[in-house]
């Protein structure tokens, strides 16, 4: 669709990204510094962080929080500093007291918090009795959220029920900022009546007559156990009316389908995120940098050979503790991605790792080296056919021949030692009868031998295609070793 005043737009105000929007993103941000409290309900994979930026950014509305899921707090910090000037701020125990201080002296420009901080960090006291429900005018927030004059709120529909505390705590924080922008593919997860506790943190629920305007308007509200059967006043109705006024006054969507034209038939997400056995991580890195030192000083060929290969072990260690560290922030990526109504393809390599996630996700299929040929069909048919939203497949089980275009989406744990077989894994949904682009998440530890092999794999692929014949166990190509030696020794050379 097409705005009036949108070429004026793009042409007189300076955004200042580092990046240059898509068309249909710089309408997504005309729309934000028009309407300042919205909801971008874009579908994923189509750029709503960087919308919400830039809307930030043209408004010169910092300081700005953030609010969204744990598994995502590195990401929007990287994503702010990618692609503005900014520096931003994940608020954890090291800055607990410090950080309105550092918001205050412009050191940073923005905080990012996860859902489940809320009360940590902005809330004082609530004066309501233990284990009791309480209202927002019970809660006594911290000041210092007034020095915020921008929120963003990412995957909003997590506070869709207006009597949960975080949805209690994110109004009372919102409250008086002249931006507030909510994100979420899915901001009606099953009735109207999810809508109205974002409208009120948006501020825009009054314009729909109140709370009980809207019961009486759109349904869709939850039924007493006396009158449930009795009457059917909280049926959904008048749902064409509901989306009209929603787009006119504070909504805008877009499908993957429909700026298709716009869009690579690829994109690449790197998502960092915090591994949960960080000591056990560190001392194993310290045991294997330590062995590469004596290795580099090693001058007789036998030896270095030999040393070489105990060297292949402890990088196999590294990366394996790596990846069980980032089961958790993996589960909560993937539940944060499943709400959004979309199926995902998820890729690892460790049984232990597929078998963790299968506990988190029942109802998910698999495909992995322990199938028969008969299972592994069922799952990719039962993924196919929309039975199952979730298909945790194995690097080398799945990496071939298989056809997953039901998603467009894929997600990796862990990820191959070459391009190729990256591209091979990607490539199970980015295929004939794929009509959407396909959007690729690379969870990613921070701190960790992810961040070497990554690079090693995407920014030095040269490297990786002398080797495209190599199976999943990692190179022994000492070009390629060496390359990952130097790398893990010297991080920023």
């Amino acid at each position: 669709m097409s705005i009036v005043g949108l070429d004026e737009f793009k042409k007189n105000f300076e955004h200042n990204l580092k990046v240059t929007p898509y068309d249909y993103q710089w309408e997504g941000i005309f729309y934000g510094i028009r309407r300042k409290k919205l909801l971008i309900g874009d579908e994923p994979g189509l750029g709503k962080t960087l919308q919400s930026i830039g809307i930030v950014n043209i408004g010169d509305a910092f300081p700005c929080l953030v609010i969204c899921p744990a598994s995502l707090k590195i990401n929007w910090q990287r994503e702010f500093e990618k692609f503005t000037d900014k520096k931003a701020l994940v608020l954890d125990n090291s800055v607990a007291t410090t950080w309105p201080y550092l918001l205050q002296m412009g050191m940073h420009h923005v905080a990012i918090v996860n859902y489940e901080s809320l009360r940590k960090y902005f809330v004082w006291d609530i004066k309501a009795r233990k284990g009791q429900p309480f209202r927002l005018k019970d809660v006594v927030f911290c000041p210092h959220i007034n020095l915020f004059k921008s929120i963003i709120i990412d995957e909003s529909h997590r506070v869709k029920d207006p009597s949960a505390q975080q949805t209690i705590f994110t109004r009372g924080i919102s409250d008086g900022k002249e931006f507030r922008i909510l994100l979420s593919g899915t901001p009606v997860v099953n009735r109207p009546a999810d809508l109205i506790a974002q409208l009120s943190i948006m501020g825009r629920l009054a314009e729909f007559g109140g709370r009980s305007k809207f019961l009486a308007d759109y349904g869709g509200g939850e039924i007493s156990k006396e009158r449930r059967g009795k009457d059917e006043d909280d049926k959904p109705r008048n749902l064409d009316r509901l989306s009209e006024q929603l787009y006119s006054r504070c909504m805008i969507r877009r499908e993957k389908s429909k700026v298709l034209t716009q869009l690579p038939d690829k994109t690449r997400t790197d998502l960092y995120v915090e591994i949960s056995n960080r000591d056990e991580y560190e001392l194993a890195a310290e045991d294997l940098a330590e062995y590469l030192r004596k290795y580099t000083e090693c001058d007789e060929v036998d030896v270095r050979r030999k040393m070489r290969m105990e060297a292949l072990v402890k990088f196999m260690t590294l990366r394996s503790l790596s990846s069980k560290g980032k089961v958790k922030q993996a589960v909560d990526f993937v539940k944060t991605f499943l709400a959004n109504g979309k199926p995902l393809i998820l890729f690892c390599s460790l049984h232990d790792i597929v078998d963790e996630l299968k506990k988190h996700f029942p109802k998910a299929v698999s495909v992995t080296g322990r199938d028969s040929m008969m299972m592994k069909q069922a799952a990719v048919d039962a993924f196919q056919s929309g039975k199952a939203q979730l298909i945790i497949c194995s690097i080398k089980a799945a990496g071939v021949g298989l056809t997953l275009t039901a998603s467009s989406n894929v997600a990796f744990v862990e990820f191959p030692w070459t391009y190729a077989d990256c591209c091979q894994c990607e490539d199970r949904a980015h295929r004939i009868g794929q009509k959407d682009n396909v959007t690729c998440y690379y969870l990613i530890g921070r701190h960790t031998i992810d961040r070497t092999l990554y690079d090693i794999i995407h920014t030095k692929k040269s490297i990786a295609n002398q080797i495209m014949g190599t199976d999943d166990d990692i190179p022994t190509d000492e070009m390629y070793f060496n390359q990952l030696a130097n790398l893990f020794l010297h991080p920023d050379g």
